[in-house]
């Protein structure tokens, strides 16, 4: 008889988004959300408008737009409508978002967990109607496919970022880059998961972990850095587009990598 005896070992690199005891990194729930905030003040800066006085309209009040909401609300901008799977809720002169999302969390009469009724609001307001409010920023952070031909000639936003995978289709991405609208493309606004799910791997490797502040910290730097990258990218071939410019700078990467390693496994 062939005994053959295994070794059990504990990895904390082989997968991410562990849970905290387990060797997980801290500010990994929050990081997607985050990272799409900080892609938005980056890109008021380039319209010149000061977070402090921007409009806010976000589709979707699910996991990514409800802390999206909430981080660039304390940040001090104004969040004038808000949806979900239920309903679309609007007020003109700015909604509560901490009593709104006490409001749909932590409210046990809400049974749904849904933003209609929330009193706050001045009144409800169709999908498209919230799609196509005059506000400085517009977050779909629901569905793909939001954003067509048919609607997109009607957006008034001056900033649009994704924060779903998708939601504008390439017809309307030709529309609005057209209208000078500034597209933040899901490749980029929504990479702050990935790259603090890249920090768990490092964290885990060294089994030496940072505090959240820290991987805070580390991501608005890389994602400030992405950012800026893509816009000079854009700025050099002289295309109004981030997200080509974004696809630019990735195929460039991989082509560079086969040039000086050849092909590989």
């Amino acid at each position: 008889m062939l005994l053959i005896l295994y070794e059990r070992a504990f990895t904390l690199g082989v997968v991410t988004r562990k849970s905290i005891e387990l060797g997980g990194s801290l500010g990994r729930a929050s990081a997607t959300r985050r990272g799409l905030f900080f892609v938005t003040q980056e890109a008021l800066k380039i319209k010149n408008i000061p977070i402090e006085k921007a409009t806010v309209a976000v589709q979707g009040f699910g996991n990514i737009g409800s802390w999206f909401t909430r981080i660039i609300y304390e940040a001090g901008a104004k969040i004038v409508a808000v949806s979900d799977w239920r309903g679309w809720i609007y007020n003109p002169k700015g909604l509560d978002i901490l009593t709104l999302y006490e409001y749909v969390y932590n409210n046990p009469e809400n049974k749904d967990k849904t933003v209609v009724g929330f009193l706050d609001a001045k009144k409800e307001i169709s999908n498209a109607e919230l799609l196509e409010l005059e506000v400085d920023v517009l977050a779909p952070c629901a569905i793909e496919g939001q954003i067509t031909k048919e609607n997109a000639s009607r957006i008034k936003a001056k900033i649009i970022v994704e924060g779903a995978n998708g939601p504008t289709t390439p017809e309307a991405d030709e529309i609005l880059v057209n209208k000078d609208i500034l597209i933040l493309p899901d490749i980029l606004a929504d990479a702050g998961g990935v790259t603090v799910s890249y920090f768990e791997w490092v964290q885990g490797n060294d089994a030496l972990f940072w505090s959240e502040e820290e991987v805070n910290k580390k991501l608005e730097q890389i994602t400030v850095k992405a950012f800026n990258e893509v816009v000079n990218e854009a700025k050099r071939r002289n295309w109004k587009d981030l997200r080509m410019a974004a696809y630019a700078i990735t195929v460039q990467r991989v082509a560079k990598q086969y040039e000086l390693r050849g092909v590989f496994p």
